[in-house]
């Protein structure tokens, strides 16, 4: 804990604060298509915050990177579609089938392996268009809140002028400032602030379960957040352990499912907020932010639904500027990794372009595919001019 620092703190709770506002309410929609009582959907939140931060705790601890895990947000959104009519005790079952497949693929070491053929280019390029985004949302919120971002952007612009240590601090300090004089929040909500309590559900085993959801969620978790969490990792200049991250995040899935949580993996977006430079100027101490983000994450969870209704109450575009303003510097610096090496331009580029269209095809996201054209494009365009000299 020595070496504290102030952007250790703000970058972890600026992290949480991400995590949350952009996909609870997707979590939520799961648990009601479950029929989950209050005290199960109670139980949900308080694991998958608990996974989450003592997951993050553990990696982050143990090597000493800012190793971030999250609830897989498109298996959120792949439930959602899928629980309809299933029972409560097929659900779990099928969840635990699912950490019992992220549990095998860590200890095999085989996704590891892949993931070291990436090509440096091509995985910034990834990071790059997946964070696009969020820069663009600064944007499309002066649309609506255009005095909260302009008090915001002014505020990052002074900092990195006069102040470039606390800059994304004062941002954030700036927008909390404006929405509670301008009287923003949203404060009409009634809060039980009573600790959650883990309610236990047998799972039951079906082979229609373990098809259309276990096989589909272990899919989408590694294919859209695992590879993307890995890549981010790489490109802020960090070797990641791949296999003992997703042997966690597997054992995490695999202990808490009966509980409610229902797959944890590697973080890309939220990794990226504490991996970057707006986290700390020294690389090798970045951790400490990451470490902020579980510990925060773990008294979220213990304080269930009624927490994260604090976090909803805050506008959206206060929680989109402020994360595109700290991700502004990955962003620029994973662009200029990806187009640094003139070979590699053109797949880079493929790379970027796909990530950032969000294109889908069967239940795969794009980075994935992206990763896929952008080294196909490497491949073709390697071997001519191969050829060619």
């Amino acid at each position: 804990m020595s070496g504290l620092k102030l952007s250790h703190i703000v970058s972890g709770a600026i992290a949480v604060l991400l995590a949350y506002t952009s996909s609870a309410a997707i979590v939520f929609q799961a648990i009601d298509t479950l029929g989950a009582t209050q005290a199960e959907a109670n139980s949900w939140m308080l694991v998958l915050g608990l996974g989450m931060g003592l997951s993050t705790l553990v990696l982050t601890l143990r090597y000493k990177m800012p190793i971030l895990t999250a609830w897989s947000t498109p298996g959120a959104a792949l439930l959602v579609i899928s629980l309809q009519g299933v029972p409560m005790g097929e659900a779990i079952g099928a969840f635990v089938f699912c950490g019992l497949l992220l549990t095998l693929t860590g200890l095999s070491g085989w996704f590891e392996k892949i993931s070291r053929f990436i090509p440096d280019a091509i995985g910034s390029a990834m990071l790059a268009g997946i964070l696009f985004r969020f820069g663009l949302g600064i944007f499309a919120s002066m649309e609506d809140s255009l005095p909260l971002v302009a008090v915001m952007c002014v505020t990052y612009l002074l900092g990195r002028r006069f102040f470039a240590r606390f800059a994304i601090p004062s941002v954030l300090l700036a927008g909390i400032v404006f929405c509670a004089l301008m009287g923003a929040f949203a404060t009409g909500e009634s809060f039980d602030l009573s600790l959650a309590q883990p309610v236990f559900t047998m799972p039951v085993f079906s082979l229609s379960a373990l098809i259309g959801i276990a096989l589909p969620l272990y899919i989408v978790t590694m294919s859209s957040q695992n590879m993307p969490g890995v890549v981010t990792l790489k490109a802020a200049g960090y070797q990641p352990p791949v296999s003992s991250a997703i042997t966690v995040t597997g054992l995490a899935t695999l202990l808490l499912a009966p509980f409610g949580g229902y797959a944890f993996n590697l973080a890309a977006i939220t990794a990226a907020i504490c991996a970057g430079p707006e986290a700390d100027d020294n690389p090798a101490t970045r951790w400490k932010a990451a470490m902020v983000t579980g510990v925060i994450y773990c008294i979220v969870g213990l304080m269930g639904a009624a927490v994260i209704s604090l976090f909803l109450i805050a506008p959206k575009a206060l929680v989109v500027t402020v994360a595109g303003l700290a991700l502004l510097n990955t962003v620029a610096g994973s662009l200029s990794a990806a187009l640094k090496e003139v070979d590699q331009r053109e797949a880079a580029l493929v790379t970027f372009m796909t990530t950032v269209s969000g294109i889908s095809f069967m239940s795969i996201g794009a980075p994935v595919w992206a990763l896929l054209f952008g080294g196909l494009t490497s491949l073709v365009l390697t071997r001519k001019k191969a050829a060619n000299a």
